[in-house]
């Protein structure tokens, strides 16, 4: 009888020894693909991890600004999580912008329930929203997210006007400064990043309160994104994930951002989008083949 040659089926143990690293990841849907949970997403893939998306609402944005954004209700947000991760564990929890106070508290109740797992936490700029809902929502991430936070990822700008409110020295806070005020809420690492340095370059920093674990500098462009943020905290929750050394995830999760916004595009009229699959294009400049097929317009109507 001649052997078959049917592939034989995984073992269990061969099965999970190829399972990726999985995120779970909290953010809203953006129409525009230029952040929340499609940067999620695509940067997580990207990087090499599989992610978990719980859909905390939708904005209604194009590429020039955020109109407005409808959140779920946090009993939705709890039940997908939940749900998911009784099936499926997660190695790391990435949470971006969320929309009430009510989400961030369904949040930090299910990280506390899973207190091994490591949360990386983004704010993004709410500067579109009205300022009593920005109030709340940071209050509440205050008080609720940041005890649970184990990576807090922003803007040089976003979190001191954040977290140093009351800031009157005449020089700008520094990388420590800002850990340290978040260190006060319970968060042990804050990469601080667009730190503006002289000749049009930034720095970005991972620092605790009484250290700098790693300093990155990279030049200015001169085009203004959207998505970079998440782009970034969504790829240093990856590295994280399949095992990275936290200064070592930083320094990757930067040059990857730093090689999204080189390849950058503007699909619109508006800002410039990161392109989180860089590496996936060819490098010549030919233009796409046309279709092979000709379509009366007619034939493509509803």
């Amino acid at each position: 009888m001649q052997a078959s040659n049917t592939p034989t089926p995984e073992t269990e143990e061969d099965a999970d020894d190829t399972v990726s690293a999985c995120v779970m990841v909290f953010n809203a849907n953006d129409p525009s693909g230029a952040g929340g949970i499609t940067a999620d997403l695509t940067a997580i893939a990207s990087v090499g991890a599989h992610a978990l998306p719980v859909v905390t609402g939708a904005y209604a944005r194009d590429t020039t600004e955020v109109v407005d954004h409808f959140a779920f209700d946090d009993e939705a947000v709890t039940e997908q999580a939940r749900t998911i991760l009784e099936d499926v564990p997660a190695q790391v929890f990435k949470v971006g912008f969320v929309g009430t106070p009510e989400n961030l508290s369904a949040i930090a109740e299910l990280a506390s329930d899973y207190a091994d797992v490591p949360l990386v936490a983004y704010m993004p700029d709410l500067s579109w929203w009205e300022e009593d809902q920005i109030d709340l929502y940071l209050d509440a991430c205050n008080e609720l997210l940041l005890p649970q936070t184990t990576v807090l990822v922003g803007n040089h700008s976003t979190l001191s006007r954040w977290l140093l409110p009351d800031w009157t020295s005449e020089r700008s806070p520094t990388a420590r400064d800002i850990a340290k005020a978040a260190h006060e809420f319970g968060v042990p690492y804050t990469l601080v990043t667009g730190i503006p340095l002289p000749d049009q370059f930034i720095d970005n920093v991972l620092c605790s309160p009484t250290a700098v674990l790693c300093s990155n500098k990279f030049e200015r462009f001169e085009a203004v994104f959207a998505g970079a943020g998440d782009t970034l905290s969504a790829a240093l929750a990856a590295l994280i994930a399949t095992g990275s050394e936290l200064s070592e995830a930083a320094t990757e999760a930067l040059g990857y951002l730093d090689r999204c916004l080189e390849s950058g595009f503007r699909p619109g009229m508006g800002q410039v989008i990161p392109d989180r699959l860089f590496w996936a294009h060819d490098d010549d400049d030919e233009e796409p083949p046309e279709s092979a097929f000709e379509i009366s317009p007619n034939d493509t109507r509803h």
